[in-house]
């Protein structure tokens, strides 16, 4: 049977690499932005190594993720059930592949994410 910390914490790193992918981020600059080593963000992306709180923060401020849902990815915080994580991660990977389509331009990605905002609360 499968550990669950080690299901969670490979979870945890394909949420980050899917982040990276989406803000068209390599690995080597998101250790730039992070200040974190290349090797450490690619164990952390493998699920190799679990990472500190303030490690959790500094990749969620780079791939402009909140830390909660970090958080709850790295099970660390669980205020909502898995329906609602899911609901959370999926609103988050909509709301990061608009903030990384370079063919936007800013005013169009806020109107694209307060309509979408919108939508979800009806």
């Amino acid at each position: 049977m499968p550990d669950p910390w080690n299901a969670q914490l490979e979870a945890l790193g394909s949420f980050i690499r899917t982040q990276r992918k989406l803000a068209h981020l390599s690995l080597r600059q998101l250790a730039d932005m992070t200040t974190l080593s290349n090797p450490y963000l690619s164990q952390i992306e493998r699920g190799l190594h679990q990472p500190s709180v303030r490690v959790l923060k500094l990749i969620s401020e780079a791939l402009n993720v909140s830390a909660e849902t970090l958080l709850e990815q790295a099970g660390l915080l669980s205020g909502q059930d898995a329906g609602d994580q899911d609901a959370a991660a999926r609103a988050q990977a909509v709301e990061a592949a608009i903030q990384a389509d370079q063919r936007l331009t800013e005013e169009q990605k806020a109107a694209l994410k307060a309509v979408y905002d919108s939508m979800l609360k009806s």
